[in-house]
């Protein structure tokens, strides 16, 4: 691996750099041991993620902040974390550091650079979910006074779900997904998350424009694993309006996401959301995957009792995090 500049070797005390004064090489060590978390924590391929981290380091085009350990010619990356601003809001798109030196202390002190540069960019709003972050709970926080944290689950099944058995929906014709639907989903997901959690957590729900971009985001990128559009259904009702959907992704070669499952409110109640995972579940155990993933807030318990019901049980805890200026 080549060594780290020499201003940064010949530094007594290791401190936190740009993250473009580094070259993929140097990131290189940390980030096949966050593969490596990831596949062990989450069951999940980590790779895809990381690959985008080399591209946009060896471009100078990553704004984020390195943590070092060690001194002298010894000194390597021991934590790294990466942001974007779009729009006046702040996203922190990845954060890990090093088992070795993974302390509250050192974590607050990546945190704290990452989140002083995007206020003074300046930002109204940044949100997080940080899923290697330790010890999220009753964390002390940098910006405690602009700080809220949401408890999430990460939750798993395994497939096939033999024992999920079809439940018909009258009146309700279930398609397979397509990518014109795009902007009814968008319509759907905005009205359905209206005064939702979830809303808090991820302010996109609360427009149309929003959800557009948040579905874009799925389809297109590998943040939530790879599109995958044969475990993916959408639902009408008797109007031929779109009232429900389930997207899924693949995040590994063998384990599927679920990334959205949103029912209109007029559907709720009738096991809607039921069928549309069933289906995708099954399109997914049929495409050879052992398992399946998906998220949920805490306090959902609606749908945390639909998960359960379905096999789902418990890999991680972690927390969403949001920092918003009064």
């Amino acid at each position: 691996m080549a060594a780290l500049p020499d201003r940064f070797a010949d530094t007594p005390q290791a401190p936190l750099i740009d993250l473009r004064d580094l070259q993929p090489e140097h990131l290189a060590p940390l980030l096949e041991e966050e593969i490596a978390a990831w596949r062990r924590s989450l069951d999940w391929d980590f790779t895809a993620s990381a690959e985008l981290v080399r591209r946009f380091l060896q471009v100078r085009a990553l704004n984020g902040f390195a943590l070092l350990e060690g001194a002298g010619h010894n000194t390597r990356v021991a934590g790294y974390s990466y942001y974007v601003v779009e729009d006046g809001k702040g996203l922190i798109g990845d954060f890990y550091t090093r088992e070795t030196v993974r302390t509250i202390a050192n974590e607050n002190r990546l945190m704290e650079a990452v989140l002083d540069a995007m206020w003074k960019t300046p930002v109204r709003r940044v949100e997080a979910q940080l899923m290697m972050l330790s010890s999220y709970a009753n964390r002390v926080a940098p910006f405690l006074s602009r700080f809220r944290q949401y408890p999430r689950h990460f939750l798993q099944a395994t497939l096939p779900a033999a024992a999920l058995a079809a439940r018909a929906q009258p009146g309700i014709t279930i398609l397979p997904w397509t990518n014109q639907m795009g902007e009814e989903a968008a319509r759907l997901i905005a009205g359905s998350y209206q005064s939702h959690v979830d809303s808090w957590i991820n302010d996109q729900y609360r427009s149309v424009g929003g959800a557009l971009r948040f579905l874009s985001n799925i389809v297109q990128f590998p943040g939530c694993g790879l599109f995958f559009q044969p475990a993916s259904f959408a639902a009408r009702d008797p109007t031929g309006a779109l009232c429900g959907v389930s997207l899924a992704s693949l995040v590994a070669s063998d384990v599927g996401h679920i990334t959205q499952l949103c029912v209109a409110p007029s559907e709720r109640g009738r096991s809607l959301g039921y069928e549309l995972m069933r289906r995708s579940m099954e399109a997914l155990a049929a495409h050879g995957c052992r398992s399946v993933t998906l998220t949920v807030t805490s306090s959902n318990q609606s749908a945390l009792r639909l998960y359960q019901s379905m096999g789902f049980h418990p890999r991680r805890d972690f927390a969403a995090f949001v920092w918003e200026i009064a």
